[in-house]
C-alpha cells in the first residue's frame, strides 16, 4: 500500500521529467514535468564520475547516498552557456519559456515552495490539507475510509533558479513499525511565476481490521544535491467510513 501524502508539478510546459518518470508524468494534472528532449549539453547538471547511487536494500530515505553534481550555476550562467549552438538555444528557449532572466538570472539556489496539498477521491469532494510553517500538523491531520481508491495533488512555486531532480518520499509507521515507503522522482522544473501541479498514480487504501487505526508518517521533497524543501510528520487514521464533514 502507499499512504503516501505530499505537495507538486505544473501549470504550463515548464517540467523536465527525467527518463525514469514517464509514468508518474501522464499523470500530471496540466503540463508539469513535460518531457522535453534534451540535447546533449544544457541546463540541467550531470552526476560526477565519483556518483553514489542508492541501492535497492536502501528503502529508508534517510539513508539516500548523496549524488556528487557538478558546480551549480546561475540561470544566467546557465543560458549564456553554448550561445553559438543554435539546437541548444531553442531548447533552452523551451524550457525556459517567459522566465524573466534578469530578476532571477543572478540567483545561484532555487526556491521551490510547497504550496498546497489535496486528497482526490472518486466521488467526494477533494480533501484540503492546510500546510503549517513548520511542517508539523497537530494531532490528527486526515482520515481514510479503508479498501478506497486516492490520488495526491499537490501544487509547488519555483523560482530564481532551476530545480534539478525533485523527488518526493513518505514513510509510513503503524506502532513504530514501518509499513510503507514510497520514493517518486517528479522532475526537473525550471522557474515560473505560476505554479505547478502534479497528481501521484491514484492507490487504494488497505481494508480490514488490521489495516484500521491509527498511522505516523513523514514526507519529504528533496532535490539532486539532498536539499530538502518540505519536512511534513503528521499522524493520520484510517476507519470504516469516511470522517464527516
Amino acid at each position: 500500500m502507499s499512504l503516501a501524502v505530499g505537495v507538486v508539478s505544473s501549470s504550463k510546459n515548464m517540467g523536465l521529467d527525467d527518463e525514469n518518470t514517464a509514468e508518474v508524468s501522464n499523470k500530471t494534472a496540466k503540463t508539469g514535468g513535460a518531457n522535453v528532449d534534451q540535447p546533449s549539453t544544457g541546463l540541467v547538471r550531470e552526476p560526477s564520475e565519483g556518483s553514489l547511487y542508492q541501492t535497492e536494500d536502501e528503502d529508508d530515505d534517510d539513508e539516500v547516498k548523496k549524488i556528487e553534481l557538478g558546480p551549480q550555476c546561475t540561470l544566467k550562467e546557465q543560458i549564456e552557456k553554448d550561445a553559438d549552438d543554435e539546437s541548444l538555444r531553442r531548447w533552452k528557449e523551451q524550457l525556459l519559456g517567459s522566465v524573466d532572466v534578469n530578476s532571477v538570472g543572478e540567483t545561484l539556489e532555487p526556491d521551490v515552495k510547497i504550496m498546497s496539498l489535496a486528497i482526490k477521491s472518486p466521488g467526494r469532494s477533494d480533501i484540503i490539507l492546510p500546510i503549517p510553517e513548520n511542517g508539523n500538523p497537530k494531532g490528527l491531520w486526515f482520515t481514510l475510509k479503508e479498501g478506497s481508491r486516492y490520488s495526491l495533488e499537490f501544487t509547488i512555486q519555483v523560482s530564481n533558479n532551476i530545480v534539478s531532480g525533485l523527488k518526493y518520499t513518505n514513510t509510513v509507521w503503524k506502532t513504530a513499525v514501518k509499513v510503507d515507503s514510497t520514493r517518486e522522482m517528479l522532475g526537473t522544473f525550471s522557474p515560473q511565476s505560476e505554479p505547478y501541479t502534479h497528481v501521484l498514480p491514484e492507490d487504494t487504501t488497505p481494508s480490514g481490521i488490521f489495516a484500521r487505526g491509527s498511522y505516523s508518517a513523514r514526507s519529504k521533497f528533496v532535490d539532486d544535491d539532498n536539499k530538502c524543501y518540505l519536512e511534513i510528520n503528521y499522524t493520520f487514521d484510517i476507519r470504516k467510513d469516511w470522517q464527516l464533514a
